[in-house]
């Protein structure tokens, strides 16, 4: 592949090509572990990807929505993953974007964070605070976790 009139590696599914933020894989979401883990197979292997800047509920019913929620966004479907960085396990801290004809172009933590189904993780928010805004829309309209929350 070449860029700019440089030749650059192939993506991170490749042998020996590091994965460096900013990186973006398209592909197929095969399973979802929980509201933020999921595993996206990209054709020649897969990866576990989790979602960045969220703590999503890790049991009871409000785990089992988010799962749920999530599963329907990009289960069995096409999903593009922008990367963030890799940690020491090889599980990819990413943005993770819908990529449905339907639906259009999603991106699931934002979804997640708006449906009140995950809190925002201090200090992470993106270039325009689209998560802040997600989470202070679901705080007051006093849905998902903020459910019992006095509304602003």
């Amino acid at each position: 592949m070449v860029r700019a009139g440089r030749p650059v590696a192939p993506f991170v599914g490749a042998a020996k090509a590091p994965a460096v933020a900013g990186d973006s894989l398209w592909g197929t979401v095969t399973a979802v572990k929980e509201p933020t883990l999921v595993t996206l197979d990209y054709g020649s292997g897969s990866y576990e990807i989790r979602i960045v800047g969220l703590d999503a509920p890790k049991a009871g019913a409000l785990y089992a929505e988010a799962t749920k929620f999530v599963s329907d966004l990009v289960l069995d479907k096409h999903a593009r993953m922008r990367l963030v960085r890799r940690e020491a396990d090889d599980t990819f801290i990413c943005r993770l974007f819908t990529d449905d004809p339907v639906i259009g172009i999603k991106e699931v933590g934002v979804e997640l964070l708006r449906a009140g189904l995950a809190r925002r993780q201090r200090g992470h928010d993106e270039k325009y605070g689209e998560l802040a805004a997600a989470e202070s829309e679901a705080w007051a309209a006093g849905r998902g976790l903020w459910a019992s929350a006095p509304s602003k």
